[in-house]
């Protein structure tokens, strides 16, 4: 699945309820005591799925064995910025001003530096997902655990389209072709 590097601005997410808040920062605490594995088994699957995301990555972008994926020092150091990132989302859910500034961060450098189709937020939402699912069976199998989930991942994904659509990324897209 490729994008049309369109903005995709739908209707609002789901708001995140307060029950919502405490499942999401319950089950993240395992998760991110093994962040730099639970990273780069997500970054795995998702370049490994979508080979096309590795486009935006000029150290491992011909790498195809997920082993030499694993081992990639780069990798490993872009799993942990995913993670850490996730972390700031997770530990700020209640704090509306820090959140926007995290989206506000991640948004603009991923539209206007790194030149990102924001189809991918949806796809590594995804993946993030399926992974987290997989990997702490034991935290994620329950239905509300992974509602809640993609609760936040639909809000992360919206907001990225918010941000890109502030920066003008139909006409950044637009200048690059």
């Amino acid at each position: 699945m490729e994008g049309d590097g369109a903005v995709e601005l739908t209707q609002s997410p789901e708001t995140l309820t307060e029950d919502d808040v405490c499942v999401i920062q319950d089950t993240w605490r395992p998760v991110y005591e093994n962040r730099e594995n639970a990273g780069v088994a997500v970054l795995i699957r998702f370049f490994s799925n979508f080979p096309s995301a590795k486009q935006y990555f000029d150290q491992f972008r011909d790498m195809q064995d997920p082993e030499e994926m694993k081992q990639s020092i780069q990798l490993k150091k872009h799993a942990l910025r995913v993670m850490t990132t996730l972390n700031s989302l997770v530990e700020n859910l209640r704090d509306g001003d820090k959140l926007n500034t995290i989206f506000q961060q991640m948004g603009k450098s991923h539209a206007l530096k790194h030149k990102v189709d924001p189809v991918y937020f949806k796809i590594l939402a995804g993946v993030i997902l399926e992974v987290l699912v997989e990997a702490f069976p034991q935290c994620f199998s329950p239905a509300s655990v992974q509602s809640a989930w993609s609760k936040l991942l639909g809000v992360l994904y919206w907001q990225m389209n918010k941000v890109y659509a502030e920066v003008g990324w139909e006409s950044i897209k637009n200048s690059a072709k």
